[in-house]
């Protein structure tokens, strides 16, 4: 017979002198489980910071706002999301991150290096896309709808897990319904000290006008804001050179 674990023969325990240890398939088996749990897409799961390349990042261009180049913007960029990794495991309830800049900037990139970052140290992660996670909330409407899940569910798993990450921010036709489910997720979280990491493709000013005001306070109350720019879409980038 095969064993999925040669150590333990799947048991989950190793007998050390007559003392039973939890062998080291368990821990293994509970990352891989919150890694299916956090709902990273697939193509997302190998982000790691070690891969976050500088070099698509001009040294040149100029940041009109925090008149710093592309590259350095990137590197305290980078350089942050390491250090609320390091914090978080320190501090479950650190303050989030707020990362914009334009479409294939590398925002989503590096809150998936973070998630990832964290999940190998057995933590809790969920990834949603914000678009994704509105378009389910209104599937739970439908009196055909055949999934057992409500709309109180999906909202208390993404106002109850320790680290949430949404993504595309802004990336939606808010109506007053939109925005008070945004509003109920992010003040339940900062009402409960449980961090945040968002990625948007709008400026602050942007997502008042889409979020309204109350919202849009506590997301600055609870996430530093960094800006990532670039020349072109990373994406086209990296087609190009493979051409």
């Amino acid at each position: 017979m095969a064993y999925l674990c040669n150590k333990c023969a799947d048991r989950g325990l190793i007998i050390h002198d007559g003392v039973a240890e939890p062998c080291s398939c368990v821990k293994q088996r509970n990352i891989n489980n919150k890694i299916r749990a956090a709902q990273i897409p697939p193509r997302l799961v190998n982000y790691t910071f070690n891969r976050f390349k500088l070099d698509f990042y001009s040294r040149t261009q100029i940041d009109p706002v925090k008149k710093t180049s592309f590259y350095d913007s990137a590197w305290v960029t980078l350089k942050a999301a390491k250090d609320f990794t390091r914090r978080y495991l320190e501090d479950p309830h650190t303050n989030g991150l707020l990362l914009t800049g334009p479409v294939g900037s590398g925002k989503t990139f590096l809150a998936c290096c973070i998630a990832n970052a964290l999940l190998a140290e057995g933590k809790t992660v969920l990834f949603i896309v914000v678009p994704d996670l509105l378009e389910q909330i209104k599937a739970t409407y439908d009196a055909k709808n055949e999934k057992d899940v409500t709309e109180s569910e999906l909202l208390d798993t993404a106002r109850e897990v320790p680290l949430l990450i949404l993504d595309d921010l802004g990336a939606h036709n808010y109506t007053n319904w939109t925005r008070n489910i945004i509003f109920t997720i992010i003040n339940h979280r900062l009402n409960f000290l449980l961090p945040t990491v968002i990625t948007t493709n709008n400026s602050l000013g942007e997502l008042e006008q889409f979020l309204g005001d109350r919202t849009t306070s506590r997301i600055i109350q609870m996430c530093h804001p960094y800006r990532l720019l670039v020349d072109a879409d990373i994406r086209m980038q990296i087609i190009s050179q493979h051409r």
